[in-house]
């Protein structure tokens, strides 16, 4: 379906399923770390998946691309990208499975029906709003907690999430106390950590994590995830996570 492409606008193709998305060049472009939580995130045939802060909607492009789903919901509060990701749903024809919601996740028991959800995403703001200079800058507000904060994306999942739904969060290394602290706070228990580092030599700098609403205390760590290797290459197992054929292994 033939749809508007906006100046400083492109559209890329996915290779997946036939799949393309809509990118503004001068704003916010997806990243490595959507791509490796919506490979991360369990999704089950039939699911429900809503996904909070979803930005250019490539989280649920992605899910949608690999997983047999009832419906998937994008929630992001602002309008210019919502509209631009709406568009790309439109484009791949879509709407069907995805629907870009615009909305203040702050405010998601009027968005979405409370316990309904069998999956829940996001990739947040990593870094706090102290210090930032221009709150309503795209890449201030996807970078920065300007919006939302840490505690608002974890109330949100476990209050849309059903009973042992799975909630699936990209987040940094520095923020762990916190995030576990958090998500106990809201019946949401860790369950599943990888840490992702740059190189086999580098600290980790990204952090997925697997919650359970309801979960009982028992947490696995899985074996580390190396984005490059010494010689400055993808690894093996980034290429294979960003082939069209990677399933998510149980675990």
């Amino acid at each position: 379906m033939n749809v508007e492409i906006k100046e400083q606008e492109r559209v890329d193709d996915l290779q997946l399923k036939g799949l393309k998305i809509i990118q503004n060049t001068d704003g916010f472009c997806f990243g490595t770390d959507a791509v490796l939580l919506a490979n991360f995130a369990r999704v089950k045939n039939g699911a429900r998946v809503a996904d909070l802060g979803t930005g250019t909607g490539i989280i649920p492009l992605i899910i949608y691309g690999k997983n047999n789903v009832e419906k998937i919901y994008g929630v992001e509060i602002q309008e210019e990208v919502f509209e631009m990701a709406s568009r790309t749903v439109k484009m791949n024809e879509i709407e069907d499975k995805i629907e870009i919601v615009n909305a203040d996740l702050k405010e998601i028991k009027e968005v979405l029906p409370q316990n309904t959800f069998d999956v829940v995403t996001s990739n947040p703001p990593y870094m706090h709003s102290e210090g930032v200079k221009n709150p309503n800058d795209k890449k201030m507000i996807s970078r920065h907690e300007v919006k939302c904060n840490l505690d608002d994306v974890i109330k949100a999942a476990s209050i849309l999430l059903k009973e042992r739904g799975k909630f699936f969060m990209i987040h940094r290394p520095t923020r762990l106390i916190d995030i576990v602290t958090i998500g106990r706070k809201y019946r949401l228990e860790p369950k599943i950590m990888r840490f992702i580092h740059p190189r086999s030599d580098k600290a980790p700098n990204l952090l997925l994590v697997e919650f359970t609403k309801g979960g009982k205390p028992d947490l696995k760590i899985m074996d580390p995830l190396y984005v490059y290797d010494n010689e400055g290459n993808y690894t093996q197992e980034i290429l294979d996570i960003y082939s069209e054929d990677y399933k998510t292994p149980s675990r």
